[in-house]
């Protein structure tokens, strides 16, 4: 069963990294042209900024699920690397579920912030799409880093070693090549 979780958590990285990937693409894409239009033809597209912005958006949220599953979100760890490597241990363990306590949270709240009528009602003056369409991003990736984190929980070698914190290489493979 954790096996086959862990290979879930890879499927789901592997797509969040591909996911950025493309929609980098498409953002250099849309601003390229923006560009193009605007100053050589002088004839701008009226949507590309507003677009712009939101693939920015859903590509930090995106960005910030990946880095918890790569063990590589940013964090402040002095106590980790003067305290033993069981102690160090036992603190992350609880950290960890410290943490996937803070993001179900948050996936809870979001849930029904994005569920209330005057989210679901506004609407985009410049695309004319509605606006929960973009906050739905900020959800699932609520969704995806709580579900990392917990696969972080489960599967003991998702947890970062102390020994590798002590040490000051907390690499972990996250199953990819890189």
């Amino acid at each position: 069963m954790l096996t086959q979780l862990d290979s879930f958590d890879s499927v789901v990285g592997r797509s969040e990294r591909w996911l950025m990937i493309a929609l980098t693409a498409a953002l250099t894409l849309i601003l390229c042209v923006q560009v193009i239009l605007r100053y050589f033809f002088n004839s701008p597209l009226f949507w590309a900024e507003e677009v712009s912005v939101q693939i920015l958006i859903i590509i930090s949220f995106l960005g910030a699920s990946y880095l918890i599953h790569a063990g590589k979100a940013v964090r402040v760890d002095f106590l980790l690397n003067i305290l033993p490597a069981p102690a160090a241990g036992v603190l992350m363990r609880v950290l960890d579920l410290v943490g996937l306590v803070v993001l179900v949270l948050l996936c809870y709240y979001a849930t029904e912030w994005i569920q209330r009528p005057e989210i679901r009602g506004d609407i985009s003056p410049t695309t004319g799409i509605p606006r929960w369409y973009n906050y739905s991003v900020l959800v699932f990736s609520f969704y995806c880093m709580a579900f990392h984190q917990l696969v972080k929980l489960l599967v003991p070698a998702k947890a970062a070693s102390p020994v590798g914190l002590l040490a000051g290489s907390n690499n972990q493979n996250s199953g990819e090549a890189r």
